[in-house]
């Protein structure tokens, strides 16, 4: 009977060693993940990106998104001008209120891009009540110089959208006909000093 009593408590014994050995395997070897600490999923959020001013400045926003810490590019769209990204609005711009994200992104963007790509809010006004003006211009095909040729036009009121190229002869620019027109577009290409053709 002692011989019985032996062999059964030698079989627990064995199956309770190899039950902690299982349970200390399992917790060695997966992380103990907290109801507090579970992994948080990331929606993709879609902004307009300033500076989007000709198709080859797509490929340097790329490159200045590789220099901006927990934001991760995920697709431009250079006919709107815009951009889907990735982030987690608590690592990205720790401390900011929803009301203050797009402005800590563009203080970013413009940190690591000289000012030259900025972020603003997506435009509420539909596409189809917007009007493209192209107005033609002359001189040198430079980056700076559309740049210059861009920013004169693009920051007004009533400017949804603009590109700039010296090589293609024109600035475009879709606006709200009810803000602003070709006019004060043509005046604020002249302030800064972009040559438009003779009538």
């Amino acid at each position: 009977m002692n011989i019985e009593r032996s062999t059964v408590l030698l079989k627990l014994f064995r199956t309770q060693a190899a039950l902690a050995a299982l349970m200390a395997f399992c917790c060695c070897s997966v992380p103990l993940v907290l109801a507090d600490e579970a992994p948080q999923t990331v929606d993709p959020i879609k902004h307009q990106i300033t500076g989007l001013f000709s198709p080859d400045r797509v490929r340097d926003l790329k490159e200045v998104f590789e220099k901006l810490p927990n934001i991760k590019l995920i697709k431009v769209d250079f006919e709107n001008a815009e951009a889907t990204v990735e982030y987690d609005p608590a690592k990205a711009f720790p401390g900011a209120r929803s009301d203050q994200i797009v402005e800590r992104f563009d203080n970013q963007l413009r940190g690591v891009s000289n000012s030259t790509f900025g972020v603003k809010p997506l435009r509420t006004i539909e596409k189809e009540k917007l009007t493209l003006i192209e107005i033609p211009i002359v001189g040198l095909d430079c980056k700076a110089c559309c740049l210059a040729a861009y920013e004169s036009v693009y920051k007004l009121p009533g400017v949804e959208r603009a590109t700039a190229s010296f090589k293609e002869g024109r600035v475009t620019a879709l606006v709200n006909p009810e803000m602003i027109d070709r006019v004060e577009l043509e005046k604020a290409l002249k302030q800064r000093g972009v040559q438009l053709p003779s009538p």
